[in-house]
């Protein structure tokens, strides 16, 4: 009897952690089931709550309820027009049936690496049935926006029948048949990045820097052209700028020795006195333009150019006393 307390707490303590053991909470983005000796006992259980399982037998088996990702692993691809290019891809799963899922690849890294396969080898056939335009491309219709100067050839897109939202479509269709007998739904596949391969990618870039620097080349040519044509434009503006000015300046200064003449003519035309005036200071003004002490003229003394000198008299001498 003195053993009894120690049984009694034993059973106690087996019937506490049976307690604790038998009891399990399903949270909202979980889905469980219960196995017993390796056989799913019962439907899946989805809805969010507390529950019970008999303790040391039954086994838990807890899956995600919520969206799962897939990225897959960059790879490179040769496409129908024997082009080599780099692609990173991704998806979206969930777990549709977890009875199957628990069979056939019991969790999810499993899962993955079953993705990986299926999703990997599918890209891969669709890739290599298109031309690189159809994989890089999404939208058939759409038009090249230029600005005018592109060469002959730049101004029109190549022209392809299917894009890379047709191949993701047809590639998500495909995986998903492929991944129903796993219990899995894809919900959703996508090209992250398509590049091209790094062993030819080089090449591509020096092909792109010689067709821009040809391109710079040609502006820069047209550049120095226009600038020509406009230096020229300013040149001849100004010869006609300078020219009017010129003959402005030439008519404005004949009407104003007109002017000018008009009102001597009309000031010395008064009286025969002013005329006569008029004539001698002119003749005087003539003198001092025309007459140095280096000229030298010959001219007879009766000429009209000497009118007024000849007809000077002698100032009278002066009375001595």
């Amino acid at each position: 009897m003195k053993y009894a307390p120690i049984a009694i707490a034993g059973v106690v303590l087996v019937a506490i952690i049976g307690l604790f053991t038998s009891i399990y909470v399903v949270t909202e983005k979980d889905q469980a089931f219960i196995t017993r000796f390796g056989k799913i006992q019962g439907k899946p259980t989805t809805e969010p709550g507390l529950y019970f399982k008999i303790p040391f037998i039954d086994k838990l088996r807890r899956f995600e309820k919520r969206i799962l990702e897939w990225d897959g692993h960059p790879s490179e691809v040769t496409t129908k027009d024997k082009r080599f290019i780099a692609i990173d891809t991704y998806a979206r799963w969930r777990i549709e049936d977890p009875k199957v899922f628990f069979e056939r690849v019991k969790d999810e890294v499993f899962a993955q690496s079953r993705l990986d396969d299926i999703l990997d080898g599918t890209t891969r056939t669709a890739v290599s049935k298109h031309d690189l335009v159809e994989v890089v491309r999404s939208d058939k219709d759409r038009k090249a926006v230029t600005d005018g100067n592109q060469t002959e050839g730049q101004s029109e897109l190549e022209v392809f029948t299917i894009g890379r939202k047709a191949i993701s479509d047809a590639i998500l269709n495909e995986s998903r048949e492929k991944v129903k007998e796993y219990g899995i739904e894809l919900l959703d596949f996508q090209f992250k990045r398509i590049n091209y391969a790094p062993t030819v990618q080089a090449k591509i870039f020096e092909r792109m820097i010689a067709e821009r620097k040809q391109r710079a080349e040609k502006f820069r040519s047209e550049g120095l052209g226009r600038a020509a044509e406009i230096e020229g434009t300013r040149l001849r503006k100004l010869d006609e700028i300078d020219s009017n000015a010129t003959r402005l300046e030439k008519e404005i200064q004949g009407r104003a020795d007109a002017e000018a003449a008009a009102i001597y003519s009309e000031a010395y035309s008064q009286s025969p006195q002013s005329e006569e005036f008029y004539n001698f200071i002119k003749t005087m003004e003539t003198y001092k333009l025309t007459l140095t002490q280096k000229d030298t003229l010959i001219i007879s003394t009766k000429s009209e150019f000497f009118r007024f000198l000849r007809e000077m008299k002698p100032a009278p001498a002066a009375d001595p006393k």
